[in-house]
């Protein structure tokens, strides 16, 4: 029988150690890491020109930052704080500004009737009674100073279910609140804002102005932005050029898309206008140097630091927004006295004030227990939520959002196919494998392994499997794994497969290196990227490349992974609709309450995997709108092991029960199926390979 032009390539590809329309592949050292590496350099990049693509501040942009804080929760009426405690002109207080959510602080009265109304933002933790908030009460204006969640770890913990974080209650409230669509500031925002309704009701003559420093500063510069009632602010040691540290600050300060939309000049054009006044107070920031230190069971906190920015970067924002500057303090008479100018109460003397230390007992596990508990009722009463959500909408609308405000896109590959790069790896008497590099963004490739079986015939296309390893894995683990531990998870999935006679490409992802590829996920989040949207480009070009060769059948693509590979196996089938089906092993869940329950000791709030927050999934996708919305009708199945660690049977089941309801109505009952096994966190590799059998069709 004469060779057809396919396997004469074949055969001629083996020969030159490369695959057909590729060049060889002469790149050494550790192709996994090095593309963490230009993905890294990718996103400086883009973080550093973030403020040329920013639109210019108004009303929208205004709308944006409401949604992306999550300040979208009604605040309830009051007519009036409730009283603590009292000594003297100094009051212990509680305010209503969300349902079951409190604001508690002091309120300082001026000894005559006020001239106008302040609210006072100390930094997260610090002096409940700054002097500063003192001299604006001398000078006559009614100071409200808010407590804001501290930076302990006293708190983040479950002894119920025996698990301990040293993560600050300010990034343990964060962690389930992202999720949620929510945001730690946002929630103090609300309270900000409860006290400005109060304030109008109490008297709508007198202006409202905030002064805020360090964390509050960051506070009150966005409830200036978001609130016009507020007419004048400062920001004390806070204000800085974003886009160069907010990667690097802690976890809590990270929010969704923020330098598509603002940094920090455009927050202060959006406060100052209507002819309201910003001034930026040039202040030491409070010095963070990272979390609670490790000890005993505490662990898996995110790295972050805050520091002082240098004077002139402080300067160059506040010019871009044509703001005026101030040094000192913080509270310097120059930044209390351009505040109370600026309220219509000019001051008197603002070098000093009698303060009384009055030391009100705020209850801080209380605040930190509320907005926990808020945020918890959040995860559990959001079914109907998503279930509204995706009422009415196509799968091509509801597949734009996914990809879009949840996972992040990024723009079309810019790199030709003919510029991949190939060399044989190794080889059995059954199948050939090659090391793959296919240029997808400048300097940023998708790298795998690509398994072809020799037995392949005259003009035949094959159908192939896309194999996904996990955390910290490489495709070789899939393949030809070095030790027991590895071979006994993917069960060389990879190689079984090829000896079946599929063509398998094993896929590099980048979440490998640690920290090193959870930075990512810091640096994408403020330019709206997160670590999927790299992977969804990857292997839409990977499938580009796959489709040139002559032994593909580009109908018959299928996906299958375990563990982050498992995740991939939700989001990318649902974006990329080539893969003609997909299989979820070692990690289909109840994902929200996977993410964000407090009581789940299997879950995310208690680990180091702080990379796995989607901003506002709770209310949109859980895996089951993921599969019903955006894979289905393709064939989906899921792999669980009865030990896998990754969850418990009862919540894999129930979110998958909503699944398996979808396919049956859509009378697509065929096309689903979940395999449970007794085994760990591990491939199984039985009803998996006849799904791919049934559905991926005969090798011939």
């Amino acid at each position: 029988m004469r060779a057809s032009a396919a396997s004469l390539l074949l055969v001629a590809a083996a020969a030159a150690q490369t695959l057909p329309g590729t060049r060889p592949l002469i790149r050494t050292g550790d192709l996994a890491m090095d593309m963490v590496a230009s993905i890294d350099r990718y996103l400086d990049s883009r973080l550093a020109a973030s403020a040329t693509r920013r639109p210019p501040a108004d009303p929208a942009s205004r709308d944006r930052l409401r949604h992306l804080l999550g300040v979208v929760d009604p605040r309830p009426p009051f007519d009036s704080p409730v009283l603590v405690a009292a000594s003297g002109r100094a009051q212990h207080i509680r305010w209503p500004a969300l349902d079951g959510v409190e604001g508690e602080g002091v309120l300082l009265r001026p000894a005559g009737a006020p001239k106008a109304h302040v609210i006072v933002l100390p930094d997260a933790g610090g002096d409940p009674q700054p002097e500063y908030a003192w001299r604006l009460a001398a000078n006559g204006a009614l100071v409200l100073i808010p407590y804001l969640i501290d930076r302990a770890d006293t708190w983040s913990v479950n002894p119920a279910i025996g698990r301990a974080t040293n993560q600050p209650h300010r990034e343990f409230i964060h962690r389930m609140a992202y999720e949620m669509g929510r945001h730690l500031a946002g929630y103090e925002v609300q309270k900000v804002l409860a006290a400005v309704d109060w304030f109008t009701r109490l008297d709508a003559s007198k202006p409202i102005g905030v002064f805020g420093y360090g964390e509050g500063g960051l506070v009150g510069l966005m409830s200036a932005a978001l609130d016009q009632r507020i007419k004048a602010a400062v920001v004390s040691g806070y204000f800085n050029k974003r886009e160069d540290v907010v990667w690097s600050e802690p976890i809590y300060r990270n929010v969704w898309s923020q330098l598509e939309t603002w940094g920090d000049a455009e927050l202060a054009m959006l406060a100052k206008a209507g002819g309201r006044t910003v001034i930026v107070e040039a202040s030491p920031h409070p010095r963070v140097d990272g979390p609670p230190p490790e000890r005993d069971s505490r662990r898996g906190a995110a790295p972050g630091r805050i520091v002082t920015p240098a004077i002139a970067t402080v300067r160059a924002e506040a010019k871009k927004a044509n703001v005026p500057i101030v040094e000192g303090g913080p509270g310097s008479p120059a930044a209390l006295r351009g505040l109370l100018e600026s309220l219509g109460a000019p001051p008197g003397d603002l070098a000093s004030a009698t303060a009384s230390r009055f030391a009100p007992s705020i209850d801080t596990h209380r605040q930190f227990r509320q907005l926990v508990d808020f945020t918890q009722r959040l995860m559990r009463e959001f079914d109907p939520h998503r279930a509204a959500f995706v009422s009415g909408k196509s799968a091509d609308q509801l597949r734009q959002y996914f990809w879009e405000e949840s996972q992040g896109r990024m723009p079309p590959a810019a790199e030709p196919l003919s510029a991949a790069q190939s060399r044989l790896w190794t080889e059995t008497p059954k199948w050939r494998a090659w090391q793959v590099v296919i240029p997808v963004w400048g300097e940023v490739y998708a790298y795998g392994l690509l398994l072809v079986p020799r037995n392949l015939r005259g003009g035949e296309r094959r159908p192939v499997v896309v194999t996904q390893h996990g955390l910290e894995g490489r495709p070789e683990h899939l393949v030809k794994p070095e030790d027991d531990r590895t071979r006994q998870v993917y069960k060389q999935f990879a190689a079984e497969l090829a000896d079946q006679g599929y063509i398998v490409f094993a896929p590099q992802n980048p979440y490998i290196g640690q920290d090193a590829f959870r930075v990512l996920m810091r640096k994408g989040n403020p330019v709206k990227l997160s670590l999927f949207s790299f992977i969804i480009g990857q292997h839409d070009r990977i499938l580009d490349w796959l489709e040139t060769l002559p032994w593909v059948d580009p109908k018959r693509i299928g996906f299958y992974g375990l563990s982050y590979g498992g995740k991939t196996a939700i989001r990318v089938p649902a974006v990329v609709t080539r893969y003609a089906l997909s299989i979820c092993s070692g990690d289909f869940n109840q994902w929200i309450w996977k993410v964000a329950s407090e009581d789940a000791p299997f879950g995310y709030m208690y680990t180091v995997e702080y990379d796995m927050l989607e901003f506002d999934l709770g209310p949109t996708f859980n895996y089951a709108e993921m599969a019903n919305q955006l894979i289905a009708p393709r064939p989906f199945m899921v792999e669980r092991g009865h030990r896998d660690g990754v969850g418990i049977d009862e919540w894999v089941s129930h979110e998958y029960a909503k699944v398996r309801r979808h396919y049956v109505k859509a009378g697509i009952g065929d096309r689903t199926a979940i395999e449970f096994f007794d085994g760990p966190h591990q491939i199984h590799g039985v009803g998996t390979y006849e799904f791919l059998r049934r559905w991926l069709g005969p090798i011939r």
